[in-house]
């Protein structure tokens, strides 16, 4: 029996998280004006800290073509154009971003990582499409189906044991754990929460 690859074994183990991630930025209206920003400030609040993060890790070494990736000024820009600031991540975003600190200690780590924010990339090119025109969506335009094909190809690679996939696992776990917490509080805050 051959073994899983490494994305699918990521798919199956963060599908929980990501549905949950998923619900609280569903709340945010993107349709609306006030709806997309809030939107753009959750996922600063974020995405922000969680590049940082990776490039306090040295992601660089890991992935050479991380700078290409990156899409934090992007968002900032985004947010600068409707008049809006990033907002600091709120207590449990913040907890939740120290613990994933510890988990990109290695390289299965800081994949698993990318591996959430590359999804979230592919997921962005969709949302776009419920966004009025007149709107910035330079950051949820940034998507790149090579980039993406090329980090599955990666993480089969270099994900070769059980315990690189777990370390992988959990690390993406936390990264969907900062924005689960980041996409409830800015909608609770703005007015988006059911």
């Amino acid at each position: 029996m051959s073994r899983q690859s490494a994305r699918s074994a990521l798919r199956h183990a963060t599908s929980a998280d990501h549905e949950r991630v998923d619900a609280a930025f569903s709340r945010f209206d993107l349709a609306s004006r006030d709806g997309y920003g809030a939107f753009l400030v959750a996922q600063a609040a974020a995405h922000l800290p969680v590049e940082a993060a990776l490039d306090a890790a040295g992601v660089a070494r890991v992935l050479p073509d991380w700078p290409q990736r990156r899409r934090g000024d992007r968002l900032r820009a985004d947010l600068a154009a409707m008049g809006l600031e990033p907002a600091a991540a709120e207590p449990a975003a913040g907890a939740c971003i120290q613990a994933l600190s510890a988990a990109l200690a290695d390289e299965a780590g800081m994949l698993g990582a990318v591996y959430v924010l590359e999804g979230s990339r592919l997921g962005g090119v969709l949302l776009r499409r419920s966004v009025p025109d007149g709107l910035p969506v330079t950051f949820l335009e940034a998507g790149d189906s090579a980039a993406w094909r090329t980090l599955l190809v990666t993480l089969d690679e270099r994900l070769c044991s059980e315990q690189d996939i777990n370390l992988a696992v959990s690390a993406a776990a936390r990264v969907f754990a900062v924005f689960e917490a980041s996409g409830r509080s800015v909608a609770e805050v703005s007015g988006f929460d059911d």
